[in-house]
């Protein structure tokens, strides 16, 4: 635990995104740390407090009895200080009145889900918002990949999406229910061997023949690599019409995963190329998790009782900036081979 009393954070360090907040009032919480963070989403074109800081902050608030301050909507500077350890959840996280845009209800779920596995106690959550978007996490990636990848390490999230949501100003709900865990590091220098892989696509208002347009092309690409591909079709409940596609590759030691949504004028084959080529293009590497696994493994991984190995297939500046944002609350030795843009070694010491 580091010695200053309050975490002083630059919000417009790195990345200056929303995944530094996120880390840096998640380790709050997790250290019982203070934290100030100035120049909140500073890196980004809309910098400001934005209506998924505060649905995160009300929930870790409620959780840790934090008091919170400066998080309305556009705020530079936040603060936020728990005055105890977690005692779980048992809450809805929703949407922020007066917001046209919604949070990602997976995004919210990825950074809650290390504290309630380290609280002790059951927790209970009920989010809303996007569940599907562009160039984030989806619900197919979270249940195939991420929610996967956790029980390997001992965190046990099981969820399920009452209603779907297409884009940020969609409505979506999850529910999602995690166990009270120790966690355990992962020793993944190498993938090994290929268990599956899986293709799933959802879809809002379609009807079949989109499903089964992706399904073929899909199946057709999957053949030309010589890959051994499943396949899935959902048809959700949503408001209004939507189509996601996620292809996952699951291996002894690793996952990696392409995702893509559907938009007007975008054929159906397009969008599950997309996805299938994010996948592929992960299994052409020697990696043992994509970027966006990277993300959602790194707290966990922090916290967990023994050391974690794994390989990258591309250091993003987002994930190099969580590890920067997790050492200025905890002596956690992070070690990273690699640079910005390209493959990376990550060891993680306890």
């Amino acid at each position: 635990m580091v010695e200053s009393s309050v975490a002083n954070i630059d919000g417009a360090h790195g990345e200056g995104g929303g995944a530094l907040l996120r880390t840096a009032l998640v380790l709050s919480a997790l250290t019982t740390i203070p934290v100030h963070i100035r120049s909140v989403r500073g890196g980004t074109k809309f910098p400001g407090v934005d209506a998924e800081d505060r649905v995160l902050a009300e929930a870790l608030a409620l959780s840790c009895r934090a008091e919170i301050s400066g998080f309305e909507r556009g705020s530079d500077s936040i603060t936020f200080t728990p005055t105890q350890r977690s005692v779980g959840f048992r809450t809805r996280v929703g949407a922020v009145a007066g917001d046209e845009r919604s949070a990602n209800a997976l995004v919210l779920l990825s950074a809650l889900a290390p504290l309630a596995a380290k609280s002790g106690r059951f927790s209970t959550f009920s989010l809303e918002g996007e569940t599907f978007g562009m160039n984030t996490l989806g619900f197919d990636a979270f249940e195939h990949s991420t929610a996967s990848v956790w029980e390997d390490i001992g965190l046990y999230c099981s969820v399920s999406q009452a209603n779907a949501g297409f884009g940020r100003e969609s409505c979506g709900l999850v529910h999602a229910e995690i166990e009270p865990s120790v966690l355990n590091g992962i020793d993944w220098p190498t993938r090994g061997s290929l268990i599956s892989a899986h293709a799933v696509v959802s879809t809002s208002d379609l009807g079949k023949t989109v499903g089964q347009r992706a399904a073929s092309h899909i199946l057709r690409l999957a053949q030309s690599a010589n890959i051994p591909m499943t396949f899935s079709h959902n048809e959700v409940e949503g408001r209004g019409p939507g189509f996601h596609c996620t292809c996952v590759a699951r291996f002894e030691r690793g996952c990696g995963s392409g995702s893509a949504i559907g938009a007007r004028g975008l054929r159906a084959e397009m969008v599950a190329q997309q996805a299938f080529e994010g996948m592929f293009n992960w299994m052409r590497s020697d990696a043992t998790v994509d970027p966006n696994l990277a993300d959602q493994l790194l707290v966990p991984l922090c916290v967990a009782e023994s050391s974690s190995t794994f390989k990258v297939s591309r250091l993003t500046r987002r994930f190099l900036t969580q590890i920067w944002v997790i050492k200025q609350f905890a002596p956690i030795r992070i070690t990273v081979h690699g640079s910005e843009d390209n493959p990376g070694v990550v060891s993680i010491e306890r």
